[in-house]
């Protein structure tokens, strides 16, 4: 199925009545009413002068709608999902890096997104549905108007969705994926997989992410099966979900399959009744201990997988069963070829501890207005990902560290200097730098050290709120240290990694 027009290969698995879309108290989507619901989406913004590679950005809760506004979009223009956690000077950064030529939002939606989109003269598209309506279907007004430069069906080349990746020395790159790159993805998993149309996915990933637009939407829809689409994750109301839906599978970060397991003794008849096909895992590195748990409590293979944005997700994945599981390993290549690379640019044998690096038709071809980073980031048409890894003898790749700065806070990724930008706006404060400190559940959270300027005071407390104002949540110092002075390297700059054991938060 691939988005719609180039996707529309992933919609033809399905056949016209069998289910698409669900969603919790709503009428079931068919494919043939999703087909249909991607021609009006695309009439409707063709009329507004929106077209073939035109960057549309969607801020939209967690569900159905957020779901289907994706995968239909997608086939007349190029998509830009965004955080609805965002504060406004966020949603004015992101929208004005995309160049955003609308940004659809909810009927009457209050959403600082609105607000920024105004700022910068963005058209406003307003989704409309209602309860009684399939799940997904919706209609698109606006008073935009126009004539698109592209009204054709996608092709592989065109942009399909944009996204953007974070970096410790720079501002956030912007990941360009292709259709063709997309699709590749949500075929590899397919595969990966081995799903069929009688497979149900149970997704509680935000669809903002490319976990969950990849791996649960788009690889449900290219095998001709049906995507359950939650309001987000909620552990209270996951087991009743479970009891709506009937699902064969679900994807989750770590956090979330934890915070099941907490709930999961007192749902063992669910449990016992509705049993899982297998569980997948990806977006951050799942301890063995919690995949023995939950194959041992759902009675089911756990399927740990490697993605980032830059391969449209997926990288590598454990196979199912009969295929041997390595816990620890994030498996075997599972899509674009992966290898590990020296410093020299050199491809080494198993073994041989280096940087991870891929290529295939699910890998961006580069970042978009960004050719120092490309420069940097590709190396004889690989793309290194800036992790550090090492294959055994069976193929089995064991990621051994990280050579990017990024703090990975169960899944989300946050740019330091991001949070440093807003730190130095704060007027007491002269120097700073923010780090990753160790987190038992989330495997890393958010800290910085921060040097007040003379006859300046500020407390701990006053400085998070001074950054909750300006970033999202997950962004925002859980711990803010106030030094004399902040360590730093032979040279003289301040660093981030190895600053935690340093100030003894390790």
């Amino acid at each position: 199925m691939i988005m719609i027009q180039t996707t529309s290969r992933l919609l033809s698995s399905g056949q016209d009545q069998a289910i698409a879309i669900q969603a919790p108290g709503r009428p079931d989507l068919s494919y043939a009413s999703l087909r249909d619901l991607a021609a009006r989406t695309k009439d409707a913004l063709n009329a507004a002068g929106v077209g073939q590679n035109d960057c549309v950005a969607i801020v939209l809760p967690n569900g159905p709608e957020m779901a289907t506004a994706f995968v239909t979009i997608a086939g007349a223009a190029t998509t830009a999902p965004l955080n609805p956690a965002y504060r406004q000077e966020e949603f004015e950064f992101y929208l004005g890096d995309l160049n955003a030529k609308a940004l659809v939002v909810e009927k009457d939606s209050d959403s600082p997104a609105v607000a920024a989109a105004n700022r910068l003269g963005i058209g406003m598209v307003e989704l409309s549905t209602s309860d009684d309506r399939p799940a997904g279907d919706f209609d698109l007004q606006t008073s935009m108007g126009g004539e698109a430069t592209d009204v054709g069906d996608a092709n592989p080349d065109h942009v399909a969705l944009i996204l953007h990746t974070s970096a410790t020395t720079s501002l956030p790159k912007i990941v360009p994926l292709s259709h063709a790159n997309v699709c590749a993805s949500a075929e590899n998993i397919k595969d990966t997989l081995a799903l069929t149309e009688d497979d149900d996915c149970l997704n509680i990933m935000p669809l903002f992410h490319i976990h969950g637009l990849i791996a649960a939407v788009l690889s449900s829809l290219r095998a001709g099966a049906r995507i359950y689409c939650t309001p987000g994750f909620n552990a209270l109301k996951f087991f009743g979900w479970m009891e709506d839906a009937k699902p064969t599978w679900y994807t989750a970060v770590p956090t979330m399959h934890q915070a099941i397991l907490t709930r999961a003794s007192r749902n063992m008849d669910t449990i016992r009744s509705l049993p899982l096909r297998f569980i997948r895992s990806s977006s951050s590195s799942l301890p063995p201990q919690v995949m023995a748990q939950l194959a041992e409590t759902f009675k089911a293979p756990v399927i740990e997988a490697y993605g980032m944005t830059e391969a449209a997700h997926q990288m590598a994945s454990n196979p199912l069963p009969p295929m041997a599981q390595k816990p620890g390993t994030v498996g075997i290549a599972a899509g674009p070829e992966v290898g590990i690379m020296n410093k020299a640019g050199e491809i080494l044998s198993p073994g041989q501890v280096g940087e991870i690096v891929i290529r295939g038709n699910n890998v961006t071809k580069g970042y978009q207005n960004n050719p120092i980073a490309n420069q940097e980031n590709f190396t004889d048409g690989w793309l290194r990902t800036g992790d550090q890894g090492v294959f055994d003898a069976e193929g089995y790749l064991s990621i051994t560290g990280r050579l990017k700065e990024i703090i990975n806070r169960g899944g989300e990724n946050i740019s330091p200097r991001e949070v440093d930008e807003v730190l130095m706006d704060h007027p007491a404060i002269q120097q700073c730098v923010t780090f990753a400190i160790p987190h038992s559940k989330l495997g890393e959270e958010v800290a910085a050290a921060v040097v007040l300027h003379e006859r300046t005071t500020a407390e701990e407390s006053e400085i998070r709120s001074f950054v909750a104002k300006h970033l999202a949540d997950f962004k925002v110092p859980k711990k803010v240290l106030i030094l004399d002075q902040i360590p730093k390297g032979a040279t003289g700059k301040l660093q981030r990694i190895g600053l935690a054991e340093k100030l003894g938060l390790a």
